[in-house]
């Protein structure tokens, strides 16, 4: 598990890996495949793994992506709510640009950013986006 890297802590309560987590791009995978053909899905995966992190509010997120905010009572959302109130740290979440549609696929991340939106909208969001 990768170590908490306090400099990337951009909001008081949340706080960041330095990097994202190993089983969130086998995660961002299976879901983008369900999007695109195989190959695709892996060409995108490995853009990804080679892209820089960088943050974005989560109401501008929320607001790309057209997704509903989930339920504080979803059990992935509680979850990663209470990993904020203890101070652990999340994984940046991974996005992917729909040039065609003009929004953005949260391949990897969702439920992280539906309770980092329930404790502060406008929260900076470590991500990686290609």
């Amino acid at each position: 598990m990768a170590k908490k890297a306090s400099s990337l802590k951009k909001s008081p309560g949340i706080s960041w890996l330095p990097s994202v987590e190993k089983h969130d791009y086998g995660a961002a995978q299976s879901y983008l495949c369900l999007l695109f053909p195989d190959a695709k899905a892996s060409g995108i995966v490995a853009r990804l793994r080679l892209a820089k992190v960088r943050p974005f509010k989560a109401k501008d997120i929320f607001r790309a992506s057209r997704l509903p905010l989930l339920s504080p009572s979803n059990f992935h959302v509680a979850k990663d709510s209470a990993r904020i109130r203890k101070g652990q740290s999340l994984s940046p979440i991974l996005l992917v640009r729909d040039r065609g549609g003009a929004r953005v696929e949260i391949a990897d991340g969702y439920h992280r950013l539906c309770a980092i939106y329930l404790f502060d909208e406008d929260a900076p969001i470590l991500c990686k986006i290609v």
